[in-house]
C-alpha cells in the first residue's frame, strides 16, 4: 500500500539522526523501544532498524494502549516485565501515546539503572518525526533553547500574557532546574524531544488566568475554541470553555487528588518545524507557545524533593505568548524580541 511507504526515505534519515547524532548509540548497546497500539509502530520499527545498523541491540516492546498516561499505565501493562528490561537497557525511547513518563515503572527504571538514557517522545507519528528530526538543524535548535533556559534561570519573577486574555504570574524556585531540551540523549538521565525549555516554579506562587487556545493533550487534542482556567495560589479554581473545557476539568477532578488541580511545570516551545497537530511533543514545541502541565511532577524537574506524585498528567498549550522575565519583555505574541535571543532565533529561521 502507498500509505505504508509514506515518507519512507525521509523516515530512515530521521531515524538515523535520532540514533547516531542525538543518542550516539554505541556498538553493542541495548536500546529498548516501547510503543502502544495508539502509537506509531512503523516509527518504532524504523528506529530499531537504525539502531541495528549502528551496531546496537534494539528491542521493541509493543503493548495494548492503557486508558491514560503516567501512573495509569502501571496496573494495565505488564509493568514488571517491562521494568526488568529497562533495568538492563542502555537507552529507552518511548513512542507510547499513553506514556510511561511519571509512572512507577518509569521511576523504578531510572532509579534502578543509573546508566539509562531515557527519551520521551509520546505519541510521536512518522510525519511529525520527519519534520522535527529529519528537517531541522538540531544544533541551532539546541543553541536556542540553551540560551533561553539560561535567561529564564536567572529570573526571579515571570509573567505570561496573550492577546486572548491570558495573564499569569509566578516566582521561580532557585532549587529547581530550568531544563533546555536540546534533544541530545547521549548521557544518562531523562530527556525530551528538542525545542523546549521546561521547569517547575514555586507552585503556590502561580496566580492569574490561563487561556489555552492550542491543545489539551493527550485527553482532548487540538482546541476548536479557547479554554479559560482561573488559578489562585497554585490551585485551579474554575474552568470555562464549552464541552472541551468541561471534559478536561471533569478529567482532572475525577481522580479526587489535589495535585491534579495544581501545575506540574511550565514550558516554552521553540522548534521551528513544529505545527499544531494534536500530538503531544509537537504541540508543546510550536514556536512562541507556552505550555503548562498539571498532575505528576517528575523528579527530574524537582530533584531536591524527588518530584510530586499524582495519578496522571495532562498538558495545555497557549499559542503566541508574550513573556516577561523580571519585567523585561523577551517575547511578544510568540516572536522573540530580545536582541541577543533574536539573533539565535534567526539561525532557526525565526
Amino acid at each position: 500500500m502507498v500509505s505504508d511507504m509514506y515518507f519512507e526515505f525521509e523516515l530512515e534519515h530521521a531515524a538515523n539522526v535520532l540514533i547516531n547524532e542525538t543518542c550516539k548509540l554505541q556498538k553493542g548497546e541495548t536500546l529498548m523501544i516501547t510503543c502502544d497500539t495508539q502509537g506509531d509502530i512503523r516509527l518504532a520499527i524504523a528506529t530499531a532498524k537504525a539502531a541495528f545498523a549502528a551496531g546496537g541491540k534494539p528491542m521493541v516492546i509493543w503493548t495494548a494502549s492503557p486508558l491514560g498516561a503516567g501512573k495509569m499505565v502501571d496496573g494495565f501493562l505488564p509493568s514488571e516485565s517491562i521494568l526488568a528490561a529497562a533495568l538492563k537497557a542502555d537507552a529507552w525511547v518511548e513512542f507510547n501515546k499513553q506514556y510511561f513518563l511519571y509512572s512507577d515503572t518509569y521511576q523504578a527504571a531510572v532509579d534502578g539503572n543509573p546508566k539509562l538514557r531515557f527519551l520521551g517522545l509520546p505519541g510521536t507519528t512518522s510525519d511529525v518525526f520527519v519534520k522535527l528530526y529529519g528537517r531541522a538543524d538540531q544544533h541551532a535548535v539546541a543553541e536556542m533553547v540553551t540560551a533561553v533556559a539560561a535567561r529564564t534561570k536567572a529570573a526571579k519573577h515571570v509573567r505570561l500574557t496573550s492577546a486572548l486574555g491570558q495573564d499569569v504570574e509566578f516566582d521561580n524556585d532557585p532549587d529547581n532546574p530550568v531544563r533546555a531540551e536540546t534533544g541530545y540523549w547521549d548521557k544518562p538521565g531523562t530527556m525530551m524531544l528538542n525545542g523546549q525549555v521546561g521547569w517547575t516554579p514555586i507552585l503556590d506562587s502561580v496566580n492569574g488566568t490561563f487561556v489555552f487556545d492550542g491543545a489539551l493533550i493527550p485527553q482532548i487534542g487540538v482546541l476548536g475554541a479557547p479554554v479559560k482556567v482561573y488559578i489562585e495560589k497554585g490551585i485551579i479554581q474554575a474552568v470555562e470553555g464549552g464541552a472541551a473545557g468541561t471534559r478536561w476539568f471533569d478529567f482532572l477532578k475525577s481522580f479526587n487528588h489535589p495535585q491534579m488541580l495544581r501545575p506540574a511545570h511550565v514550558c516554552y516551545g521553540f522548534h521551528p518545524m513544529a505545527e499544531l497537530s494534536g500530538q503531544n511533543g509537537e504541540d508543546e514545541r510550536v514556536w512562541g507557545c507556552t505550555e503548562w502541565g498539571f498532575g505528576s511532577v517528575g523528579a527530574f524537574l524537582m530533584p531536591k524533593c524527588g518530584g510530586i506524585a499524582a495519578p496522571s498528567h495532562t498538558d495545555a498549550v497557549t499559542l503566541n505568548t508574550t513573556v516577561y522575565l523580571d519585567g523585561d519583555m523577551i517575547m511578544k505574541d510568540g516572536k522573540v524580541i530580545d536582541p541577543e535571543l533574536a539573533q539565535i532565533a534567526a539561525k532557526c529561521g525565526k
